[in-house]
């Protein structure tokens, strides 16, 4: 699984029922397609939740890379976000796990990420496994949350080129207060290609 995501950021006084709308009218587009695990259509509204922008932030994880090719440079879709919006810089991370929750049935109406740097390995074993024991920890936590009856899906990723980890949940209902994250999003929609579901 590979994970990407692209943030256009609106001005303050921008009407986000411009985006809710294209939502509405395009997101259908993806929602067979072959290679997609999800895109969660997400935004952020200036002073809801905390949100200090507007913003619009789809959210992908991929299954094939080739099909992620297609979408960004192929003509496959990427190319209505540089006509309408400009090129936006796309974050990417290599995908750890993915589980799909208890309300997997159900549609997701919120999103939470969380973003953090991982520390350089002290590696105080000399086995240079530092990383790869932290990696477990978290993978291990993400489990217990994935239990949660609310949980859509959760995944857990890794940028090793700035050397991010990625933690990205889909909630049925509000992100939790007590929700250990750095953004809070609303879903606007989601495809979810039968083929694509995370296997758990």
């Amino acid at each position: 699984m590979y994970a990407a995501q692209y943030e256009i950021t609106l001005p303050a006084d921008y009407d986000m029922g411009v985006i809710r709308k294209r939502v509405a009218d395009y997101g259908h587009l993806l929602d067979d397609r072959a290679g997609l695990g999800l895109k969660a259509y997400l935004i952020r509204e200036r002073g809801a939740d905390g949100s200090p922008v507007n913003q619009y932030a789809p959210f992908y994880l991929w299954q094939d890379v080739g099909a992620m090719s297609h979408f960004l440079l192929g003509g496959g879709g990427f190319q209505g976000i540089i006509r309408d919006f400009g090129r936006p810089a796309v974050q990417h991370w290599t995908g750890v796990t993915t589980l799909a929750g208890p309300a997997r049935d159900t549609s997701p109406r919120a999103a939470s990420r969380r973003l953090t740097v991982l520390p350089p390995d002290p590696d105080p074993d000399g086995t240079g496994l530092g990383l790869s024991r932290l990696i477990e920890r978290e993978t291990a936590s993400l489990r217990t949350l994935a239990r949660r009856p609310d949980v859509h899906t959760a995944a857990l990723a890794v940028d090793p080129h700035h050397w991010h980890l990625m933690r990205f949940v889909l909630w049925t209902g509000a992100v939790p207060a007590d929700e250990d994250t750095t953004e809070r999003y609303e879903v606007l929609h989601l495809s979810a290609p039968p083929a694509g579901s995370p296997s758990g």
